[in-house]
């Protein structure tokens, strides 16, 4: 795969990111802001989009493996992530005066989001896992999740400017725009990416008539049974459940701790998304040169516990000074621990040539999912119970921050843990094939 397809790929990330960015960051805030609704709603908004996709990546995945072509996919979750992204913005004139009948839209048009990114995340991620060589993971894993980011920074900076003076109608028009301009970067993107004599080679059991295609259980038990896919899941879940966590009470955080307004809150979040840009750009260039990828991963799990810990301090130093310095510290972080863990990721399913990239994907895609799902849900109703516990709004948000330091810390045990098995792993294999050359 050349360096412009894999910006080309990394454009269609970019549609998907800026879709879905409006559910985690200003519909969230309108919500729990504007509306004076409680944290727990978009909770379970973001719950319900992640906990789709626990059972629709991985069947998803297996779908795209069989069929042998992968931008199908990618565009039709794209065309339905831009549907469902305007109809949870909809959902909320709703919502303010018909509040059961709007979460009930809301939650719909939720799931529907969810499965929109099963179908286009999926299939992507899997094409470039085939396709990239392993001298390009780690470029493969910053340009697409750049790009993601870059997509994400420029939403929030024009949304927040676009959504001064805020209204429903305005939110509702942002959304339409975002959704039809990212379909069509989807289109543009993947033209011609699949020749059809391409898509013929990577079909299962193409090369014989006789071998049926493996069933979706016989391949799901397939994939599991492989320790390191099952260590690297395990690690997957843990460290985006700490990550996840922060997603939809950092912005509402801005607002009761230091008087944000909704645009000032929209404008700080890209700030965050702008460390997470530089943490990846910096990784990608380094990780090339020393250290394998999943130390990287533990250096940003730790680099992110320490800037969670910092985040607590903020309050009580009272300057918003100093907590717009931290979160884009906590981005740079955040984003050397995605390229540890997504250049992880391509290594584990690039290696192997049995078909089964995109249901391996799916599996380690439902992992991420399954932590999002419990994290933001955890998350915001942390914060709640928190807050009516401790009696301060402010304090609840802060027992929310340390609790993820502490789950960042334990994954990035957990890294140091699967790196090293790995590295055993390759000298004892190396050992053996030494001595069956010297027996020989």
């Amino acid at each position: 795969m050349s360096w412009w397809q894999l910006v080309r790929l990394g454009c269609v990330q970019a549609a998907i990111g800026a879709v879905v960015v409006l559910l985690t960051t200003t519909i969230n805030r309108v919500i729990v802001v504007e509306l004076g609704l409680p944290a727990s709603i978009p909770g379970l908004l973001v719950a319900l989009h992640f906990g789709v996709q626990l059972v629709l990546r991985p069947r998803i995945g297996h779908a795209s493996d069989r069929s042998g072509a992968r931008t199908p996919w990618m565009v039709g979750g794209m065309l339905l992530c831009a549907v469902s992204g305007v109809a949870v913005a909809a959902s909320l004139p709703i919502m303010r005066d018909h509040l059961a009948l709007g979460v009930v839209l809301a939650s719909i048009a939720s799931i529907a989001l969810g499965a929109g990114v099963s179908a286009s995340g999926t299939p992507l991620l899997a094409l470039i896992s085939e396709r990239a060589r392993p001298s390009q993971r780690a470029g493969a894993a910053a340009i697409t999740w750049i790009l993601m980011i870059v997509g994400i920074i420029i939403t929030a900076a024009i949304s927040g400017a676009l959504l001064e003076p805020f209204s429903f109608a305005r939110l509702i028009l942002i959304a339409t725009g975002i959704g039809a301009v990212g379909l069509l970067v989807s289109v543009l993107a993947t033209l011609g990416l699949e020749p059809k004599a391409e898509r013929a080679t990577r079909m299962p059991g193409a090369a014989s008539t006789t071998t049926p295609a493996p069933s979706f259980g016989a391949a799901l038990r397939t994939v599991w049974e492989e320790p390191a896919a099952r260590m690297f899941a395990g690690f997957v879940f843990l460290a985006m459940l700490a990550y996840s966590a922060q997603d939809l009470i950092l912005e509402p955080f801005g607002g009761v701790a230091f008087g944000m307004t909704p645009a000032e809150s929209t404008k700080m979040s890209s700030t965050h998304h702008g460390g997470v840009l530089l943490g990846m750009v910096i990784t990608a260039l380094l990780a090339t040169r020393t250290g394998q990828l999943r130390h990287w991963a533990a250096i940003g799990c730790a680099a992110s516990a320490v800037s969670y810990v910092a985040l607590t301090l903020t309050p009580a130093i009272g300057d918003v000074r100093v907590f717009r310095m931290v979160v884009p510290m906590l981005g740079i972080a955040n984003g050397v621990f995605a390229i540890g863990a997504i250049g992880s990721m391509m290594a584990l399913t690039g290696d192997r040539t049995d078909g089964r990239a995109g249901i391996r994907l799916g599996v380690f895609g439902a992992a991420q999912a399954v932590a999002y799902a419990v994290g933001t849900m955890a998350g915001a109703v942390g914060v709640d119970l928190a807050r009516a516990a401790l009696q301060s709004p402010v304090r609840g948000y802060l027992t929310v921050f340390g609790l993820e330091a502490v789950l960042f810390a334990l994954a990035a045990g957990l890294a140091l843990r699967s790196a090293s098995s790995e590295r055993a792993h390759t000298v004892l294999q190396q050992r053996g094939e030494l001595l069956v050359t010297v027996l020989s």
